[in-house]
């Protein structure tokens, strides 16, 4: 059964609430302020509470040395809004979830099979080289591709094919279904945000 959280009681384990905005207090609704307004009144609401509930602070700097510190310190990313805009539901451009992303080149070592309506293939297969100079799986990238790339990049996969897989044995283990191997001789600039435990890319 679901259990109700206490946001009062500081001293139980658990998850923590952080409110970004208000939208109805006191028999009002606050959708229509500017954000700045709605955030003023959250910050008096919670202003001295302890316990699982806090306030989310906001930083009215250049969102560009927001973004940096917050890579650097290897935050997911930040979100920027826009202070004066009310609030609006679904998507739309005063909010925007901008994440830190790592760039780094990697082999293909092969392909999986299109789906749908897209043609030539569906994600590369990649790998990076190990101390001792053997490929290893590390994850794969279907995105970034338009048509042109699709149609060039198939075509010189196809000529690159063979049978066997060039991925270590022994590392983490590519999907088998609908993949194509190929001759580890292009490389591929690939943008991520992290490497899991298991050694692949997010």
């Amino acid at each position: 059964p679901a259990r109700q959280l206490d946001l009062a009681d500081p001293g139980r384990a658990g998850a923590k609430v952080v409110a970004f905005d208000l939208l109805f207090l006191d028999g009002r609704d606050l959708p229509r302020l500017p954000l700045v307004e709605r955030k003023a009144r959250l910050a008096r609401l919670l202003q001295g509470r302890r316990g699982r509930l806090r306030y989310s602070e906001h930083f009215d700097v250049p969102g560009r040395r927001v973004y940096e510190r917050a890579c650097r310190q290897g935050l997911e990313g930040i979100v920027s809004k826009l202070k004066d805009a009310p609030y609006t539901s679904g998507r739309g451009t005063a909010w925007l979830k901008v994440k830190c992303v790592a760039r780094q080149e990697m082999v293909i070592g092969g392909y999986t099979d299109p789906e749908g309506a897209r043609a030539e293939f569906g994600s590369l297969l990649l790998g990076v080289h190990d101390p001792a100079g053997r490929l290893v799986y590390a994850g794969r990238v279907g995105t970034g591709f338009d048509r042109a790339t699709l149609r060039a990049l198939g075509a010189r996969l196809r000529k690159l094919e063979r049978p066997a897989s060039p991925f270590a044995a022994d590392g983490p283990r590519p999907p088998a279904r609908g993949a194509h191997w190929v001759k580890p001789e292009l490389v591929a600039e690939v943008a991520f945000t992290e490497w899991t435990r298991d050694g692949l890319l997010r």
